[in-house]
């Protein structure tokens, strides 16, 4: 059976995969940014594809700053 990923394992992951992708930029300011793309999109029925939404939006703000 396959394990359930948390919120905190979802985060994680996508915080892992943009820190590849961004180098330069410091994994807290990351963190932070999806966490808090996380937090605008929890609560809404879009619950399968938050990893997806929370990971783009996330890389979007980065490009930004």
């Amino acid at each position: 059976m396959a394990k359930e990923l948390t919120d905190e394992d979802i985060i994680q992951q996508i915080v892992d995969r943009l820190q590849a992708k961004f180098p330069e930029t410091p994994r807290a300011d990351i963190e932070r940014t999806a966490r808090a793309e996380f937090d605008d999109l929890a609560g809404r029925p879009v619950r399968d594809y938050l990893a997806i939404l929370v990971e783009r939006s996330t890389k979007k703000r980065l490009k930004k700053s």
